[in-house]
């Protein structure tokens, strides 16, 4: 498949995003991609997510506190595959952001959380329970600007429902 960008060369990196409610795909060559910023991918890189657990694994990473905000812990992480909550990002940030940018192109999420156009009550009550749970951490963590994001989050939900 050929670059999008310049036509000429073979595309090596495929972005797929959501643009106004519409998928997009993007498929670009080497050159085009580090023009735009973006890392492209090597065919000698091992697999990011199989290569960071394995360094977990043999103890190159080091050691980080659990998050403040869900108290998960690095090692589980490297259990799971998957954070426990937003602020992990932040708390194991070291850690992650060669990862995210290998596997994604970049450090920054830019979309939006999905709920439904027409969220059921039980759908409705999940997410609150998630929030007031999130406000509870943030309180606890004393993230208070987190925590007036979230209370804000909850009423609307609340007016909404």
């Amino acid at each position: 498949m050929l670059c999008e960008q310049c036509g000429q060369n073979e595309a090596v990196l495929h972005l797929t995003h959501i643009e106004n409610n519409q998928m997009k795909s993007l498929h670009l060559c080497e050159a085009c991609a580090a023009a735009k910023g973006l890392d492209t991918p090597h065919d000698d890189a091992p697999l990011p997510l199989t290569d960071f657990l394995a360094r977990v694994n043999r103890g190159e990473s080091t050691v980080a506190g659990p998050c403040a905000f869900c108290g998960m812990k690095l090692d589980e992480f490297k259990k799971l595959g998957r954070l426990g909550c937003p602020q992990c990002y932040v708390t194991f940030e070291p850690h992650l952001s060669g990862l995210l940018r290998r596997l994604h192109g970049g450090t920054q999420h830019v979309g939006k959380v999905y709920l439904p156009p027409d969220p059921t009550q039980a759908q409705q009550e999940q997410r609150l329970a998630g929030l007031r749970r999130k406000l509870d951490h943030a309180v606890q963590a004393e993230d208070f600007e987190r925590a007036a994001q979230l209370r804000d989050q909850i009423r609307n939900l609340e007016r909404a429902g």
